[in-house]
């Protein structure tokens, strides 16, 4: 009897350790994605504000090279933490933030910089949802 209550207690533990762990890795990809995604936001909106300053219809070389950049930075860093996060996160919630990810490159490649905001924010949006859904806590065990 001794023995099988000892085992229960180390699943247990187990279980809740691991648990921790993981949180602690998605909160900590969640903030950097996010630190990510907030500097993308910024220099986009400091280049539009430019824009509407000057009446330029074309975006400054330099201007656009930092954009590139940080879209480049954003989605490189996406692909880092996503290779910890595939191991305990449904691939749908992944493949969410991946596609929103891809959709602001895209508004990019298109000149669209005005559309890269609210996809960030979408992605924003996806990536604290994931942090939320693997909280440990009881709206989530029930």
């Amino acid at each position: 009897m001794k023995k099988e209550l000892v085992i229960c207690i180390f699943i247990i533990a187990l279980i809740i350790i691991t648990n921790i762990i993981a949180q602690n890795n998605t909160k900590y990809s969640v903030s950097k994605m996010s630190e990510r995604l907030d500097v993308v936001s910024q220099i986009v909106t400091d280049e539009l504000n430019i824009q509407s300053e000057n009446n330029k219809k074309n975006v400054e070389k330099l201007e656009k090279n930092n954009i590139k950049r940080e879209i480049d930075n954003l989605e490189n860093t996406w692909n880092e933490l996503q290779e910890k996060l595939a191991y305990y996160i449904e691939h749908d919630e992944l493949e969410k933030v991946e596609t929103q990810i891809y959709a602001i490159k895209g508004f990019y490649e298109i000149e669209q910089y005005e559309e890269i905001l609210p996809e960030a924010e979408k992605c924003s949006f996806i990536l604290k949802h994931i942090e939320e859904k693997t909280k440990l806590s009881v709206k989530n065990i029930f």
